[in-house]
C-alpha cells in the first residue's frame, strides 16, 4: 500500500472515510447532533476512521489535524439542518 504524500489526495480520502462513517451510522448522526453526544456515540467509528487515514498518509501533511478538521466539516457542519440545542 502506498502512502498518500499529495494534500488534495489525503484531503479526498479523509472526506470520503468521513462521509462513510456518516452515511453509514446516520441514525448515531443524528441522535449524536440532538443530545450532544456525537463524539461519544460514533467514537469506534471515528477511531477506525482515525486510525485508516494515518495508516495511509505521511506525517508530513499533519494527517491528524487534516483528520480533525474534516470530521468536523462532514459529521458536525453538515448536520446543520437537524435541530439541536447545540447551535
Amino acid at each position: 500500500m502506498n502512502i498518500i504524500t499529495n494534500r488534495d489526495q489525503a484531503a479526498r480520502l479523509a472526506r470520503a472515510i468521513l462521509s462513510d462513517v456518516a452515511i453509514y451510522n446516520q441514525e448515531k448522526v443524528e441522535r449524536g447532533i440532538k443530545e450532544d453526544s456525537i463524539f461519544e456515540l460514533l467514537a469506534e467509528e471515528i477511531e477506525e476512521g482515525r486510525q485508516h487515514f494515518l495508516s495511509r498518509v505521511s506525517p508530513n501533511l499533519d494527517p491528524e489535524r487534516m483528520f480533525e478538521l474534516t470530521l468536523v466539516d462532514i459529521l458536525i457542519k453538515r448536520a446543520g439542518k437537524i435541530e439541536s440545542s447545540i447551535w
